[in-house]
């Protein structure tokens, strides 16, 4: 078992460092590592990747935690630390480019971005964008409500945010539109997709008699 455990720890943190380091060389590489000029509207894609790669990592882990027989203990302070990761990378994601467009006198959301930073017939996916966030926010409440009878509706909304932060990041996201990144997002969302219907099938799946 201990073997197990340290091989589910090594994976996870592994795992988390490796899609961060492939989220900074992604946005590096679209910069062309030149930051002259630099300023959050350069910024905050980065912390997208970086927030939506690190929950990828999260759902990665949790299967192969179910497939060693790894109790949730053995990776309490993993998930502890890269949840404090994707949060602050959350707010700050969104909150960057509000407010660098509110200091170069565009306004507030959700006029500050339209026309001014995607174009009006986008401006939908980018209120998805938000909607996610506060999705996600919500789930923030787990430590308190996680025992409630209703917290699987939460849970299951957490999920749908996920593939919803996959097609916003699809469809605003400058670095996703071509290149050997594009393809591992695409293999992210494939991925994805799977994690999740292996959860359900677990949840509501139909029980052998």
């Amino acid at each position: 078992m201990k073997t197990r455990r340290q091989s589910a720890q090594t994976l996870a943190w592994a795992l988390s460092s490796l899609v961060i380091l492939l989220s900074v060389l992604a946005w590096g590489g679209y910069l062309h590592w030149q930051f002259t000029g630099f300023s959050s509207y350069q910024l905050f894609p980065l912390l997208g990747l970086i927030a939506f790669s690190v929950m990828w990592a999260h759902y990665v882990v949790g299967f192969a935690r179910l497939k060693l027989g790894v109790e949730k203990e053995a990776l309490r302070t993993y998930f502890q630390v890269t949840s404090i990761v994707v949060l602050v990378a959350l707010l700050l994601h969104p909150g960057l480019l509000i407010w660098q467009l509110w200091h170069d006198g565009f306004g507030l959301p959700p006029g500050s971005y339209l026309g001014h930073y995607v174009a009006p017939a986008m401006g939908w996916i980018a209120t998805l964008g938000l909607v996610n966030l506060c999705i996600f926010l919500a789930y923030e409440l787990w430590r308190w409500y996680e025992n409630r009878p209703w917290w699987h509706y939460v849970s299951a909304a957490s999920d749908l945010a996920m593939l919803g932060v996959f097609y916003h990041g699809l469809r605003l996201g400058s670095t996703l539109q071509e290149g050997w990144f594009a393809i591992l997002w695409y293999l992210y969302g494939i991925s994805l997709v799977a994690l999740l219907l292996y959860k359900y099938h677990r949840l509501y799946g139909i029980k052998k008699a």
